[in-house]
């Protein structure tokens, strides 16, 4: 995982980097022109637009990350020092200066002197600009609580406190230490209870050996929850652990987990997340002030329905929908209960008495939904992803392993959804069907069911 992380935000980094090089290039010639000045002497030179002009820029592209990779340049700390930054980015564009200089005499390309030099000196420039940029943007992103790593310690005090001196000694915002686990005195028992108060992401085993006995039952535990194991591996041969393992500040680890890793795919799907949430709120804007006014005018109390709701890990969250019922609905629901026709903690009836006539058109059309789009936006939820539940109803999961549907964010849609969700009672089938999700996802699944999604709303086959 921690490996699956580094390297996709090493890929991000080298294609901004080459980026990087190929805008300084361009730069460079708009300043030599803007100043008109030349240090070496006129030298005839190619217009900007030319073929020869867009190979360099377009070589430096893939050049400069490889040119960089051979100084060191990313395999360097988390958060290195400025130094650490600004020497191999000298170095590299020196060699990316000569390269460039060598092209020019090997295919008799006019470029003008004064644009390499200046281009040399505005790469280190901009290269360096980008990365502190970079580092004061994640300093600031990883000091929220909701988006750092939620860590359970678990081991003798003596092996906790260790990984505590060494997490302390990184001031590595993104992970929070949110308990120690003796596992020498504590039973395991009481660690699932734990894990669900405090919303825990990572279970990071810092034991010896020969309590192998007890790892597998935490490894167990966490393997149905959908909650990382990190394993402290340090008893491990150390040049194994550098081909097989995962590392957490200099300790070897193995890492079992058992939803999607981090990935480019990850990536994109959060950047489509945004994308799409957005511009959905853009082109829906008339629908959502058309469904606002339908909520104000036909019912009496607010427009929004908002309830907390269980999001990754079984961190709470307030999600958003347009008021479908009554206002008094939550404490007519225990009037119900006899009319449940969902199996298992969750609560559904299809001709809910709570329901307002204007809240059956909404949800027919799942319109009711679409104020979760705002949770998206936010970073709660996923386009796709299974489907939230109450707070209330996550507690009261009879098997354990239902909980391992809260190891990906909750969606706007999922496969329950275009599943014909109306005709599905038993709940372990709902189950069947995120989990399966799950453990097949791609990038490509989830646009599967977002185009499968948009004939289920339109033909009105939404929530009764």
């Amino acid at each position: 995982m921690l490996r699956n992380q580094r390297r996709v935000q090493t890929g991000i980094h080298k294609v901004l980097d080459g980026l990087v090089f190929a805008i300084s290039l361009w730069l460079a010639h708009g300043m030599r022109g803007a100043m008109d000045f030349e240090v070496f002497g006129g030298t005839a030179e190619i217009a900007p637009f030319e073929r020869a002009y867009i190979w360099i820029s377009l070589l430096l592209l893939f050049v400069a990350p490889f040119v960089l990779d051979t100084q060191g340049f990313y395999s360097r700390s988390a958060w290195p020092s400025r130094i650490q930054t600004a020497w191999p980015l000298a170095k590299a564009s020196l060699l990316i200066t000569l390269l460039i200089i060598t092209v020019m005499f090997a295919f008799k390309i006019q470029l003008t002197r004064s644009v390499i030099l200046i281009f040399s000196v505005l790469s280190v420039a901009l290269a360096w600009a980008k990365e502190e940029a970079t580092i004061r943007w994640q300093r600031r992103r990883l000091t929220r609580a909701d988006l750092q790593k939620r860590i359970i310690l678990l081991g003798s005090p003596e092996e906790t406190q260790n990984m505590l001196n060494r997490i302390d000694h990184a001031n590595d915002t993104s992970y929070r230490v949110v308990l120690e686990f003796n596992i020498d005195r504590d039973p395991i028992d009481r660690l699932l209870g734990l894990m669900h108060e405090h919303s825990a992401n990572v279970v990071l085993i810092n034991a010896g050996h020969t309590k192998f006995d007890k790892i597998e039952q935490v490894i167990n535990a966490c393997e149905l929850e959908g909650v990382e194991v990190w394993l402290a591996a340090d008893f491990f041969n150390t040049q194994i652990a550098r081909t097989a393992v995962d590392d957490f500040h200099g300790v070897p680890l193995l890492v079992f987990h058992s939803a999607p890793a981090a990935s480019l795919q990850g990536l994109a799907k959060q950047m489509i997340d945004f994308a799409g949430a957005l511009a959905m709120l853009v082109l829906l804007s008339p629908v959502l002030l058309g469904c606002t006014l339908l909520v104000k005018i036909t019912s009496p109390g607010p427009i929004l329905f908002r309830q907390k709701r269980s999001g990754i890990n079984g961190r709470p969250f307030t999600m958003y929908k347009f008021r479908s019922m009554a206002t008094n609905a939550e404490q007519r629901k225990h009037e119900l209960a006899a009319m449940n026709e969902m199996s298992g903690p969750v609560f559904k009836v299809a001709n809910d008495p709570r329901i307002t006539p204007a809240g059956r058109f909404l949800r027919r059309f799942s319109l009711d939904e679409l104020p979760q789009l705002f949770n998206v936006l936010q970073g709660a939820m996923s386009l796709v992803g299974p489907r939230p539940l109450p707070v209330d109803e996550t507690k009261r999961f009879e098997d354990l392993s239902h909980r391992r549907r809260l190891s990906v964010k909750p969606g706007l849609t999922c496969l329950w959804q275009i599943s014909g969700r109306n005709e599905v009672n038993e709940f372990s089938d709902w189950i069947r069907l995120d989990l399966e999700y799950i453990d097949n996802w791609s990038l490509w699944l989830d646009i599967k069911i977002l185009f499968r999604t948009i004939p289920v709303v339109f033909i009105g086959t939404g929530a009764k």
